[in-house]
């Protein structure tokens, strides 16, 4: 950063000031001193002409009001921002706080304790409550419409400081023995603060200041110390928060007055007064720290005493009370900025975000990049590239640098152990400098690359590519260099510490704080030579053509530095490099000319100076930052301004200068003519004055000028285009084709058709990509226009809202330029799918375009459009994998058979082996079934209902698989009849069909049980379900005659439930032979344990004492149960009877039957549960 001191307002009376403040958010000024002085001043706000100046804009008061209300001296004023309030209070005690109404400050609320006087006052971070400390030790907090929340005094102490933390929850308060005692915010004490810069300080000493940073505008670093406490002595310690055991330690070796943060916590400001040896008198000055300790700059102040210092809101100001005087010092930050291809990066922080925000703004199209980088340190540009620096981790002493293109991608990160303090670019190489080493790398080849090509860099890391050097070795250049740190690093510091370094593609010049400056030559990096300056340089910069540098010390003054001038001393010997003897004060910015070695601009306070041959030009009013000087033109950024904003840069802050000689030669082209201009060009020859006469030349179609001025400045299009215009008959053409080369084509549009060359008119918007136009001038053209030229003009309309997204629009535009790829595309973007089918529909037959149609249905699911293009460009194995891949394995089958692709059974197999091993069996079953496999997945089915019948999970899901089985195999019969018919059409009888179908059916029966009777499952689990239901009703007759029918299933139910529930159903219905029998037939399962068998015969021991096993109901239901059980009747499955009737109802599905009575109350088979 630099600093100088720019105006300075004297108080009427020659009163002394004791203290200032700024409000941050509306730029008042309040300043309070002896004799009850207190005034509220505010600098003019700038016009938007006065902001492209920035800070060189004159600055007068616009506001200038003195407040009447104090007797005594005014001691503390301080801003309440949220709510403009202004609090002040003198040394009778006596406190007012003023408000802000129609522009005009006026007495709010005035409080005197009468006591004692007023030691501090401080708002919180959001305005809502102020803190008071008196002298005495009593302490107030109020809020901000003038209610006391809680007071308290504390006894024996005298106070003297107070701040808030930045969430309001602690309270410091600074005692007048120098202690800070940290409170919470109800007044209750929690500790004393450990004050490690006060250790082995003797004598008497009182705290200056206490400034907490609450973190508004962000912090520079996460975890950044942002609680500075300073001491009249010198002493300073900057901590993270009220606890912070390891802060940060600084003695200024100063008597210090004042102490406060910059907007965003990045400066400490630091002022007072330092005694001098050579002088009686003490002399003021402000030290500037970062947040970490190092000392930033220096800032003289003359006067008597200072008493107080304050910032302005954006950091570029600051206000210091001298005497009966107010100084101000513009502030020129070191903003994190750099400038790459039109491109302009800059850094800041946000109060949301702990990581540095980085724009990539380019301001030729005004787009711009956000990349969020932590714990940035650096960033440094060249051509196409950016550099940025950070720090790797902040547990580990690693830091990288990251090479970024012009929109902040991220192109190679190099990882290394130096702190890169000072980052330098060059075409071909990367330098990074600590104070004791620097570290080269060559981050591409050195023959002509373009931001394109940088894929040519290789990524590992190469012999030579990388390469550390100390700072105090003398590298030969020859050794190939080696990434050795330990090396590098092993003196662990130097006595004559880096403080600069600068880079050309031939050399490399490191400036050292002893005024020695070290030349390497680059890329080899050898040790060429030293020489010796007269400072301790704070920025150097290289000339195009490395002859001459230019050095920036610390306290801004410029000189300069010949590095090829060969001197003879006095004793005789002959030296290289001499110092050239201009020397300008107060610069803080530099930058050479890119294409003259002689020309440079430099920043100068508030001014900008080009100079030629060390010669200036007059000096224009600017503070801007100076990006890129070329083509005798100067780009500057008002980075003051678009960091006030700088989510919305604005291309007003971009600003481009034209250099004398430039303005001269237009205005000598202007007033004086060709030719007169010409001779002052060829006496101060530049390639861009050249171009402005060949330009002007053209112009009046003076062509030989032209010509000439083309090919002095070596612009081989220039030349082209000369000669064409040469070639030329008419006048007007030629006029035209001038127009159209300045970028003037309405007009030479307009041109062209009135010479009714349409063609010409339409080429022009061509080369432009103006299709728009194009389209336009071809519909309103008098003769036909060229049916091609207009497809293509459709076309390009459609690629323009294509490549925009609008697919809507693009659609009309391809129909009408046929473009059936794009509308292809354009139709899947916009999910129109019936549009696509119809595409797909209206192309030949093997069209190219049908299989990307049909790969695009296959992306969203749709089978059977992908399978209908993919047919249509003949190819069936596409259709079929498409169905396999959409789980469509029906079709996939019928597509095999129609086209006889034999491996469809074998990938079919293949699949469901895949779901087995997955114990995916449901989804084989599926697969099978969606196939017609219905063979293969009903024996799936009858295996899964097999295992889940041992497990003897719930009856009723065990009846469902079966059915289910049973269904498949029905299917499966189904399929086989179905099939022999079509076999046996036209050549037999149906009889030969429906037998060769048996024959079939027999095949399967004899392979599997189950095949046979597919039913078996479901009805032995069917009437094992309705016998319970019948008995739990009480229908224990029509449960017995249920029961009974179980017998025949033992291979399916356990013979032990089995026969369970028919004793119980024969006990229930007191038919004990029949429970008798049931008992008998218990007692001899071998599947038995012993203890369960004994229970069975003592419970049967039990019932048939009681009653003896004969049935007391002797009817004729054992005949008709056992003529049933002999197959000879068919049983009803709503209600296990047999049916007596000759009419009964028949299941179309299951086959099995009902009496008629049942059927007519129902809608679903019993059984199988078809519809009946």
């Amino acid at each position: 950063m630099f600093i100088y001191l720019c105006k300075k307002i004297a108080i009427p009376g020659n009163v002394r000031l004791r203290c200032i403040s700024w409000n941050k958010d509306q730029g008042f000024i309040a300043c309070g001193g002896e004799d009850g002085l207190l005034k509220v001043l505010k600098l003019e706000t700038q016009t938007d002409e006065a902001k492209i100046k920035g800070l060189a804009a004159p600055s007068n008061l616009s506001v200038n009001q003195t407040l009447e209300g104090h007797s005594g001296s005014v001691q503390v004023v301080t801003w309440n921002e949220q709510y403009q309030k202004l609090t002040t209070s003198d040394q009778n005690g006596l406190i007012i706080v003023w408000m802000l109404y129609k522009g005009a400050w006026y007495e709010e609320m005035i409080n005197n304790r009468n006591k004692s006087v007023v030691r501090s006052m401080s708002w919180n971070a959001d305005g809502k409550k102020i803190c008071i400390v008196y002298e005495d030790g009593a302490v107030i907090v109020g809020s901000v419409d003038g209610n006391r929340i809680w007071g308290k005094d504390l006894k024996g102490t005298h106070l003297c400081h107070v701040a808030w933390s930045s969430d309001s929850k602690v309270l410091l308060f600074g005692m007048s023995n120098g202690e800070i005692h940290i409170y919470d915010n109800q007044g209750n004490f929690i500790v004393k603060m450990k004050l490690s810069c006060l250790v082995n300080v003797t004598g008497a000493f009182s705290i200056a200041g206490i400034h907490w940073y609450h973190g508004t505008e962000g912090y520079i670093e996460p975890d950044c110390p942002c609680l500075a406490v300073c001491y009249d002595n010198g002493r300073c310690q900057i901590m993270r928060d009220e606890n912070d055991h390891n802060p940060v330690l600084i003695d200024t070796g100063m008597n210090v007055v004042c102490i406060q943060w910059n907007h965003c916590g990045s400066v400490l400001a630091v002022a007072g007064s330092l005694k001098t040896t050579s002088q009686d008198k003490d002399v003021n000055i402000v030290q500037f720290y970062t947040p970490f300790g190092e000392h930033l700059r220096t800032l003289k102040v003359p006067g008597k005493q200072i008493s107080a210092l304050s910032w302005e809101g954006s950091g570029l100001k600051i206000a210091l009370a001298v005497d009966s005087y107010i100084y101000f010092a513009n502030i020129r930050p070191d903003y994190k900025w750099g400038y790459c291809s039109n491109t302009v990066v800059y850094a800041y922080t946000r109060p949301d975000r702990p990581e540095y925000c980085v724009v990539f703004w380019d301001t030729k199209n005004n787009e711009k990049y956000v990349k969020y980088v932590k714990s940035l340190i650096s960033i440094t540009t060249y051509g196409d590239f950016c550099v940025l620096a950070t720090k790797a981790d902040e547990n580990q002493p690693q830091y990288v640098l990251v090479l970024c293109n012009s929109i902040g991608t991220p192109l190679d990160p190099k990882y290394i152990d130096i702190g890169p303090l000072f980052v330098t670019m060059t075409k071909t190489h990367v330098i990074a400098a600590s104070k004791e080493a620097f570290y080269v790398w060559q981050y591409r080849v050195a023959k002509k690359l373009t931001a394109m090509e940088f894929n040519q860099v290789a990524r590992t890391r190469k012999e030579g590519r990388e390469r550390i050097y100390h700072v105090d070795d003398t590298p030969s250049g020859s050794a190939g260099g080696h990434l050795d740190y330990s090396r590098a690093i092993e003196f662990q510091g130097t006595r004559d510490p880096i403080c600069a370094i600068t880079a050309s593609d031939k050399m490399l010049l490191v400036g050292r704080e002893s005024g020695t400056l070290q030349r390497y030559s680059l890329p080899s990096v050898g040790m060429v030579q030293k020489f010796t300056l007269n400072c301790h340089a704070y920025q150097l910069s290289l000339n195009c053509n490395s002859s001459r540098v230019a050095v920036i010390d610390l306290s801004g003054v410029l000189t300069f530095f010949d590095l090829d001038t060969r001197v003879v001393t006095s004793t005789g010997e002959q030296m290289v490099g001499e110092q050239l003897k201009l020397e300008r004060k107060d610069v803080w910015d530099m930058k050479w000319a890119k294409d003259n070695p002689d020309l440079f601009a430099m920043m100068e306070k508030t001014r900008m100076y080009v100079f030629r041959n060390l010669d200036p030009e007059e000096p224009i009013q600017t503070s801007g930052y100076i990006c890129n000087f070329e083509d005798l033109e100067i780009k500057s950024v008002l980075l003051d301004e678009i960091l006030k904003n700088p989510e919305h840069p604005n291309k007003d802050y971009i600003i481009n200068f034209e250099i004398r000689s430039l303005r001269d030669s237009r205005a000598l082209i202007e007033k004086v003519g060709i030719e007169e201009s010409s001779q002052f060009i060829e006496d101060n020859p530049h390639p861009r004055l050249w171009r402005l006469l060949a330009e002007a030349a053209l112009q009046k179609l003076d062509l030989q000028t032209a010509e000439q001025a083309f090919v002095r400045c070596r612009d081989y299009q220039g030349i082209k285009f000369v000669k064409r215009l040469g070639n030329l008959q008419s006048e007007s053409m030629k006029q035209a084709e001038v127009a159209a080369y300045f970028s003037r084509f309405e007009e030479a549009e307009r041109m062209y058709l009135d010479m009714d060359r349409r063609d010409l008119a339409i080429g022009l918007r061509i080369k432009l990509g103006d299709w728009f136009r194009v389209l336009q001038l071809l519909k309103t053209g008098s003769g036909d226009s060229d049916d091609a030229l207009l497809e293509q003009a459709h076309n390009a309309i459609g690629d323009y809202f294509a490549d925009r997204q609008k697919w809507l629009n693009a659609v009309q535009y391809y129909v009408q330029g046929r473009n059936q790829e794009r509308l292809a595309e354009c139709y899947y973007m916009l999910e129109d799918y019936q549009g696509l089918e119809n595409l797909a529909n209206s192309l030949p037959e093997n069209n190219k375009l049908l299989p990307d149609i049909a790969y695009m249905f296959v992306r969203v699911g749709m089978c059977e459009q992908a399978v209908s293009a993919f047919l249509k460009c003949n190819r069936p194995k596409d259709a079929v994998d498409t169905c396999v891949h959409l789980n469509q394995w029906d079709k996939a089958v019928e597509l095999a058979k129609n086209h006889n692709m034999k491996e469809i059974g074998s990938l079919l197999a293949r699949y469901a082996s895949h779901l087995l091993e997955k114990n995916k069996i449901f989804d084989a079953i599926e697969l099978y079934r969606k196939a017609n496999y219905f063979f293969e997945a009903a024996k799936l089915m009858f295996k899964i209902a097999d295992e889940e019948s041992k497990k003897r999970t719930k009856p009723l899901r065990v009846k469902k698989l079966y059915v289910l089985s049973a269904l498949l195999i029905e299917q499966c019969h189904e399929q086989i009849q179905n099939a022999q018919k079509g076999k046996v059409k036209g050549k037999s009888s149906e009889a030969a069909s429906a037998l060769a179908g048996l024959l079939e059916e027999d095949v399967l029966s004899s392979t599997n049980r189950f095949a046979d009777n597919a039913w078996r499952g479901a009805e032995a689990y069917h009437f094992f379900i309705l016998a319970q239901r019948q008995l739990y009703k009480g229908s224990v007759q029509a449960a017995l005659k249920t029961a009974l029918h179980l017998r025949d299933y033992e291979d399916i139910i356990p013979a032990v439930e089995i026969y369970s529930l028919l004793a119980l159903c024969a006990c229930a219905n007191r038919a004990f032979d029949i429970c008798s029998k049931a008992f008998v037939k218990l007692e001899s399962l071998e599947t038995l344990r012993p203890e369960q068998r004994q229970q069975y015969e003592d419970l049967a021991l039990e019932i048939f004492t009681r009653h003896s096993p004969k049935s007391n109901k002797k009817s004729d239901l054992d005949d008709m149960l056992d003529s049933s059980i002999d197959g000879k009747l068919p049983v009803c499955v709503a209600t296990g009877d047999p049916i007596l009737e000759q009419r009964f109802w028949m299941c179309s599905v299951c086959k099995h039957c009902m009496k008629p009575k049942e059927a007519s109350s129902r809608s679903f088979c019993p059984l199988c549960h078809s519809t009946i």
